[in-house]
């Protein structure tokens, strides 16, 4: 079974606790310094868990004022349109590029050390080490989160969603994310360093390359299973035909 991320763990245990009553349907949350203490991980962490809890319509951030649980009867229910892999790539350079901008000048150094030791983890890993696709979700997580831009945060995050539990989608990208493991260390590195130099330009174009890399693997993926299904498709006709030639 892959490992969850940090932060969907922290999530999964706030919304147990919404459910069991600890928190009330309008009631506000304790701050993030608190429930980092209370769970044992860092203020990013608890950062990004309420972030996927308002994807999921379990609370709503409200900047300045704090974060409330909605009514669970109001989540969303995980309906998603039928779109493709490519299609969500494309929607994803977009949002993401922005968001990697606006990060860039609103990023904190507790977020910019976090995001050196997941690069370090995703350098560092080899193919088929799960870590290193836990760590290239939560660098991408944690450079929506430091956008501070609601809007963009909730499409990232149910993008995310989409990549991960849309069937067909999350098949094409286990054939890149198994191929592209020492390009994907490098262009991490790069979005990276723009962000540490508080450049968003540069964020938003090292964002841009990794996603039009990842883009061209996926035609390149995606072409090689369209051969191979041929071959298997051409090789069944011509058992079919042999065999009923020999009748």
């Amino acid at each position: 079974m892959k490992d969850k991320p940090l932060y969907h763990t922290v999530a999964n245990k706030l919304a147990r606790q919404i459910d069991e009553g600890k928190y009330s349907v309008g009631s506000r949350l304790p701050a993030e310094r608190e429930l980092a203490e209370q769970f044992g991980v860092s203020r990013v962490t608890i950062r990004e868990a309420e972030i996927a809890l308002q994807a999921m319509g379990r609370i709503t951030i409200k900047t300045g004022s704090g974060v409330y649980v909605e009514d669970s009867a109001s989540a969303l229910n995980g309906d998603y349109p039928s779109i493709s892999a490519f299609e969500l790539t494309e929607a994803r350079a977009l949002f993401e590029s922005e968001a990697a901008a606006l990060a860039a000048e609103r990023m904190t150094d507790e977020t910019l050390a976090e995001l050196e030791g997941l690069v370090e983890i995703m350098s560092t890993t080899g193919r088929d080490d799960q870590s290193g696709e836990t760590a290239d979700h939560e660098f991408h997580h944690a450079i929506a989160a430091a956008s501070g831009n609601a809007a963009i945060i909730h499409l990232i995050e149910t993008m995310w969603r989409m990549r991960d539990e849309i069937d067909s989608v999350k098949k094409v990208y286990e054939s890149i994310c198994s191929e592209d493991f020492g390009a994907r260390g490098r262009e991490h590195a790069d979005i990276l360093v723009a962000l540490q130099n508080r450049d968003p330009a540069a964020a938003r174009k090292a964002m841009r390359e990794h996603f039009r890399r990842l883009i061209t693997s996926m035609i390149d993926v995606t072409h090689e299973q369209e051969m191979e299904d041929l071959r298997k498709k051409s090789m069944e006709s011509r058992n079919r035909y042999l065999k009923n030639a020999s009748i």
